[in-house]
């Protein structure tokens, strides 16, 4: 496996990153990701998915923009959904609840991937720990949320503040991320994973159809998600080339960002 890993048990499937130092998500962590959690969607065994992380500073700390830099720019207009949404979209409508717990940094695609989970929960912050802390960091590299964060921003926090969001890039940590709604619940972090725990096993053991019928029915309240996502692809892929983009996501790279040092700072690194 290339930094991330599934095992299932008791009808919870648990995917779990692991890619040192920052768990950034490259292209075959991405591809691997995506490759499992579709798996996960057909398999009838499988009840709840649980997504974690091995490292407890990190949950995912972005997508790699060493990769985005090499993405062409002046594309014609795509008709379908690239390939981020269609995993995000997996995520969200899979007849099995999807659950992402939150222990570190969450940033770029990797907020993203949490927003597409039916529900996220994150640690509050304990000795030497910063808890959960999130960000969408696109904006100041002359780039916008291009898998799937101002859609899901805004039907959860409303337009006000997932436009303080994206357009600030600034760290949310646990406590703001629950009052605006980028979480379901901030615990301590001692609390996250017995509650998480105990929430996955009550869902499991309910009767299957009536878990997939009732995620399928609260779902449909989320009207034409799927166009908002392709237009916002759209516009993602239309600022790759926007003047002063590609300088800014080498200056990021230059002033530490991928780095551990850089990353733990994320908010900051723009100021």
């Amino acid at each position: 496996m290339v930094g991330v890993t599934l095992s299932e048990s008791g009808g919870i499937a648990r995917l779990v990153f692991d890619h040192p130092p920052i768990n950034l998500f490259t292209f075959d962590v991405f591809v691997e990701t995506a490759g499992l959690i579709q798996r996960v969607a057909t398999d009838d065994s499988v009840r709840v998915l649980v997504l974690s992380s091995a490292n407890p500073d990190f949950f995912i700390a972005h997508f790699d923009v060493e990769a985005i830099l090499r993405f062409p720019t002046g594309s014609p207009p795509a008709t379908e959904l690239n390939a981020y949404h269609e995993m995000c979209e997996t995520l969200r409508t899979m007849p099995k609840a999807t659950i992402a717990v939150i222990e570190g940094r969450a940033g770029g695609g990797g907020s993203e991937l949490a927003l597409s989970c039916d529900m996220r929960f994150a640690a509050l912050p304990s000795p030497g720990r910063a808890g959960a802390v999130f960000n969408q960091p696109e904006v100041a590299l002359g780039i916008i949320p291009g898998g799937s964060g101002t859609q899901r921003l805004a039907r959860l926090m409303g337009r006000s503040r997932a436009l303080e969001a994206v357009l600030g890039c600034d760290d949310v940590d646990a406590e703001l991320a629950e009052r605006w709604g980028w979480v379901n619940r901030s615990l301590p972090a001692d609390e996250v994973w017995p509650f998480v725990e105990r929430l996955a096993r009550r869902i499991a053991s309910f009767p299957a159809h009536a878990v997939a019928a009732a995620k399928a029915s609260v779902v449909r309240v989320e009207k034409e998600v799927r166009e908002d996502l392709l237009a916002e692809g759209n516009a993602f892929s239309a600022t790759l080339g926007g003047p002063g983009a590609r300088e800014a996501m080498e200056k990021f790279l230059a002033d530490g960002g991928q780095t551990r040092e850089g990353e733990m700072r994320l908010g900051s690194l723009f100021d």
